[in-house]
């Protein structure tokens, strides 16, 4: 049985990956879902940066674990892997990327669509409300968008915004032909914030990868399509 350590998104928390610690630690596993620093009971910290973060993950990781990451959650995982790849015994990148071109149009206008309403005087439960519904896929699971926005309706506004600058620092593509480890990578067919194409790639680049494609699945990934995810996942673990 694996250790498993449950990395949620820019928009999430621990409790968005509630369906797979339930799923897997019902089959033996030790789970883990961490809320990231400002998230949840997690204390902040400062400066609010990509070291700083996988500093408080390496804190918890006590032994080799398969780190979980969903969207920015894939960013920290591979950040970690980069800093001490002797914790990490594999990898699941699902919905993510290798990089955030910080100074792109798309980039521009990923953080305009995300602290725009803050700057505006919108409150977190209604940038949620906007902003989730455009995340689901074809094949959303029913609950799927009721539980995305009360998560995301529950983050601080100061650690929302520290995160999605954070997500501009990240860039790890020339780390991807050193990953060792075996790693999945999960995408979904109707995520345009991490297009399958670009996680096509970055499996291509990673010596030890499994490219798998969820058809009708948006960015909200593992609570979008729990079931498929969680099957994917599961199928991964049997072979590590």
């Amino acid at each position: 049985m694996a250790r498993l350590f449950f990395l949620h998104g820019v928009g999430g928390g621990s409790a968005a990956w509630d369906r797979q610690v339930a799923h897997f630690s019902a089959l033996g596993h030790r789970c883990l879902a961490w809320d990231q620093p400002g998230y949840g009971g997690t204390r902040a910290v400062e400066p609010y940066t990509l070291g700083a973060v996988a500093a408080e993950l390496r804190r918890l990781l006590e032994e080799p674990s398969v780190l979980v990451g969903h969207s920015m959650g894939g960013f920290i995982a591979q950040e970690a892997y980069a800093r001490f790849p002797e914790l990490v015994r594999a990898l699941v990148l699902g919905f993510t990327s290798a990089a955030f071109a910080g100074g792109s149009e798309l980039a521009r206008q990923f953080i305009a669509a995300r602290l725009g309403p803050l700057d505006a005087g919108r409150t977190m439960a209604e940038v949620a409300a906007g902003l989730m519904p455009g995340l689901r896929g074809a094949k959303s699971d029913p609950q799927a968008l009721a539980r995305a926005q009360r998560i995301m309706a529950a983050i601080p506004p100061e650690t929302y915004r520290k995160a999605v600058q954070l997500l501009t620092s990240f860039d790890r593509r020339e780390n991807l032909a050193r990953i060792a480890v075996p790693t999945l990578l999960v995408a979904g067919s109707d995520d345009r914030v991490a297009p399958p194409a670009g996680m096509k790639r970055m499996a291509k680049s990673i010596p030890r990868a499994e490219y798998v494609l969820l058809q009708g699945c948006g960015h909200l990934g593992p609570m979008d399509q729990p079931e498929a995810f969680n099957a994917v996942l599961e199928n991964f673990l049997r072979g590590l």
